[in-house]
């Protein structure tokens, strides 16, 4: 039985409302995925290789790998793993690979392998004489100065951005849920009030539940979920006028992005203040006040009121509470105007039964790259049957998983080996229930 817990909010001011979970009893009586083979002949060159500390080795999550002077980029995963794709035309150009607090580091096209790339990064350590004595003294005046300027700093032009956005869903540490896409945004001015507008150019998903799981999840709002942490674009989510007086500001130790000296403003709402709101960190560009990056939390105290903030409907016997909610989001620079690049958002959370004497542990998390993008200079907007609602349950919209060609020359985000590992499985067992179908190529 199936309990409604709230109506879905339109709005919720303070809330970067990202998650609606949908918890439903059912009963699984075996894995359920399809596959489907598609051919892409656009020619393509692919590289594919790992971020890495140059001192302790450990993988970088969230690297940049950008082609200089164009708009083609990708993202390592939480493995530190990577997959670009390049045209075959392009012969020649430097790739950018940056991370944060790291330096910069440019080299050769030619250099990259097609696979088995290993990219080492140097921490990037900010001196004492790098900070000018004239820096501000007042972190809060700094963010509204960030916020002020815009218009000025970030994307004025209508763009059309190519994006990859991907989705899952973990029991424990088994994957059970993984739906991805290649979608369009429909960018509007920083400066503008209009909201983007999503849709959707490929889906592909893989279910993988056992005759033990009594839950189907699923996760509403789809590449909105990321989409709206671009706080740059919508900070009403989180720094809107009333807002910002709960929060205290605080600078944090400088460091740098791609060679430039960055301020590290760290805030949490202040302590008389019993909402719950958010706590985290800015990194804002010393010399043109530009926020390049934002990781930042919800603060959990109170199960209740949080649980009604995400979850929508539950089995009704049983108590369901988030544990941690989590996002970040990067900025990009081209011609000296900054854009958004990346964001993920990570939800976990606990379901308590009646009548059982172990919870259930889950993690939602998306995340949305964006990989190329152009103009929109005839202000074209998808028609209202292809524009995405941000209602959207991307699971029920996609078509199953596919062959890799079936992405062609878009970049994606490399799958984590735990999500591979799933596909697998779900592929052995369709070999072995259809011996004519058709398997997905590790």
């Amino acid at each position: 039985m199936i309990a409604s817990l709230l109506k879905y909010p339109q709005q919720l001011p303070l809330r970067l409302f990202l998650f609606c979970l949908c918890l439903f009893c059912v009963e699984i009586s075996s894995a359920s995925s399809f596959f489907q083979e598609t051919t892409n002949s656009s020619p393509y060159d692919q590289y594919k290789g790992k971020v890495l500390d140059n001192d302790s080795n450990k993988p970088l999550v969230f690297a940049t790998l950008a082609l200089e002077n164009s708009n083609i980029s990708s993202i390592t995963n939480a493995e530190g793993n990577f997959i670009l794709k390049i045209p075959k035309d392009i012969s020649n150009g430097n790739i950018i690979v940056s991370f944060l607090g790291y330096q910069t580091r440019t080299f050769a096209l030619q250099q990259l392998k097609e696979d088995h790339n290993k990219i080492l990064l140097t921490i990037s350590v900010t001196e004492l004489s790098e900070i000018n004595i004239s820096a501000p003294k007042d972190a809060k005046a700094l963010v509204l100065e960030t916020f002020a300027n815009k218009g000025e700093n970030y994307f004025q032009d209508p763009t059309v951005m190519t994006a990859f956005y991907r989705e899952s869903i973990k029991k424990r540490r088994k994957n059970i849920s993984l739906s991805e896409a290649v979608v369009n945004i429909y960018k509007t001015p920083y400066s503008s009030f209009r909201k983007d507008a999503i849709q959707l150019y490929k889906t592909r998903k893989s279910t993988n539940y056992s005759k033990m799981d009594t839950l189907a999840l699923k996760l509403q709002g789809g590449p909105f979920n990321a989409l709206f942490v671009d706080i740059m674009k919508y900070p009403e989510y989180i720094f809107n006028d009333a807002a910002i007086e709960n929060y205290v500001f605080s600078f944090d130790h400088s460091t740098r992005i791609n060679n430039k000296l960055i301020y590290v403003i760290n805030f949490i709402q202040a302590e008389n203040i019993e909402e719950q709101m958010y706590q985290g960190k800015l990194y804002i560009d010393a010399e043109s006040k530009i926020l390049t990056s934002a990781i930042f939390s919800l603060n959990i105290t109170n199960r209740e009121r949080a649980s009604r903030m995400f979850v929508r409907k539950k089995p009704a016997k049983a108590d369901v509470w988030p544990t941690d909610v989590a996002y970040r989001v990067d900025y990009r620079e081209k011609n000296n105007k900054w854009y958004y690049g990346y964001s993920n958002a990570i939800l976990e959370f606990k379901i308590d039964w009646d009548d059982r004497l172990f919870n259930s542990v889950y993690s939602m998390s998306c995340e949305m790259a964006v990989t190329d993008w152009e103009l929109n200079t005839n202000h074209t907007v998808p028609d209202r049957k292809d524009k995405l609602k941000t209602s959207i349950i991307l699971g029920d919209e996609a078509l199953g998983f596919s062959d890799p060609d079936f992405w062609g020359e878009y970049n994606i985000i490399e799958p984590d080996k735990s999500i591979e590992s799933a596909i697998k499985k779900i592929n052995r067992q369709l070999k072995k229930s259809k011996p004519n179908g058709t398997a997905v190529k590790p």
